[in-house]
This record gives C-alpha cells, sequence and structure tokens, in this order.
C-alpha cells in the first residue's frame, strides 16, 4: 500500500514541476497567480500523501489544513494587489457598471 502511495507523490512532485513552468513563464501576472495557487493545492495533498506513509495523518491534517488556508489567502492578497496596482479595481467597476 506505501508503493501507492510513494507512486501518487511522485506523480504530484511532477505536477507540481509543470505548475511551476506555469508560474515562471506564464503569459500574465493573473496565469502566475493562478500557477502559484495550484502548487499550494498539490502540496496540501502532497503533506496528506506524507502523512499516510508515516502513519500520523492526524498531525499533517492540521499542518495541510493550515497552509491551504494560508495559501487561500495569499492567493486573495496577491490578486487583489495585482489588479489594483494595474489600474483595475473590481469594487469600483462594478459600481459604475450598477450605476448605469
Amino acid at each position: 500500500m506505501a508503493d501507492v502511495f510513494m507512486a501518487a507523490g511522485i506523480v504530484l512532485l511532477v505536477s507540481i514541476l509543470l505548475s511551476l513552468y506555469r508560474v515562471v513563464a506564464g503569459p500574465t501576472v493573473l496565469d502566475r497567480i493562478l500557477g502559484g495557487n495550484v502548487i499550494g493545492a498539490q502540496t496540501t495533498v502532497l503533506l496528506l500523501l506524507i502523512g499516510l506513509l508515516y502513519d500520523n495523518v492526524g498531525m499533517f491534517v492540521d499542518i495541510a489544513l493550515a497552509y491551504a488556508l494560508l495559501n487561500f489567502i495569499a492567493t486573495l492578497g496577491a490578486t487583489k494587489y495585482f489588479l489594483r496596482r494595474r489600474g483595475v479595481d473590481l469594487e469600483v467597476e462594478g459600481r459604475k457598471e450598477a450605476a448605469e
């Protein structure tokens, strides 16, 4: 059974490397942010697989949940920052459309 988890972990690592290419060579900033978010989600699953391999899932679930929450908040913050830096404020745009 450990072989299945090890194979899944290797597949996840390869997938993380492919997503890292998107982060480095992304055509836009938002593509790079999305690639970083995908890496964070895959790392969360990888943490759970490590917990299964070491037969200590409880501790790794706590770590994975904290990491997933941190990844989500960082993605929201980076997206908001880069959208405002480009001069696009979604809240202001939404109010302009509603006013028209």
